[in-house]
């Protein structure tokens, strides 16, 4: 279908885009991951449109999980505008890693959108496990392990020992960015781990995406 929120970007020497985007459609009685992780929708349904027909377009209120997020600088050169300058990719609630392994055509992530390409997407935050953690973090638990962040389900133990059931709450920032962390920061990763667990921040998000946490 000709698509209304990008231009095509005429200046570009090595890709040209004629306008057109395709959206995945399953057959009746058949399951494609790659078609399951669509994000948008056509009223009418696609079934009821042919060659030609006039339908609007867009994304239902949909909850997802991001596996990835990346950013561009300079911005990401396509064959459309505007050039995105970030790439966030999720995964629809029901859907989890196992269906998209590191070989499939979606290499382990899901479905790609840029924020800010000019698609009038509006995001509501549910839930962001470790907020107060940045990738890189060290961190020492309530039983005195030392830890490494790598993200909120890639935490590697320093005693070398297998992570087992993950740190034990309350945790202790130890260093940020290589560095002694601010008093602040301490205070904040203390205060967000006072209550709960590593354990049941896992089971909540599972509740919530009905997927299981990306390895």
């Amino acid at each position: 279908m000709l698509w209304p929120w990008w231009e095509i970007d005429t200046e570009n020497e090595f890709a040209r885009w004629n306008g057109v985007v395709a959206l995945g459609v399953n057959s009746v009685g058949s399951f494609s991951p790659e078609v399951e992780a669509e994000l948008f929708r056509t009223d009418p349904p696609p079934e009821q449109l042919k060659a030609g027909d006039v339908c609007q377009v867009g994304v239902p209120p949909t909850v997802v999980h991001v596996t990835d997020v990346e950013h561009h600088d300079p911005p990401l050169e396509t064959a459309w505008l505007p050039h995105p300058t970030q790439t966030v990719t999720v995964l629809p609630r029901g859907l989890s890693y196992r269906e998209f392994p590191d070989e499939s055509h979606l290499d382990g992530s899901g479905y790609t959108i840029h924020p800010g390409d000019g698609i009038p997407f509006t995001f509501e935050l549910l839930m962001r496990p470790y907020a107060s953690l940045q990738a890189g973090d060290e961190v020492a638990d309530a039983v005195g392990r030392a830890w490494r962040f790598g993200g909120p389900w890639d935490w590697t133990a320093f005693d070398g020992e297998p992570a087992g059931a993950g740190p034990a709450w309350p945790l202790v920032l130890l260093t940020r960015a290589g560095t002694p962390c601010s008093v602040e920061d301490a205070e904040a990763v203390a205060a967000s781990t006072a209550r709960g667990s590593h354990q049941e921040t896992i089971r909540d998000w599972m509740a919530l995406t009905e997927a299981s946490p990306t390895p």
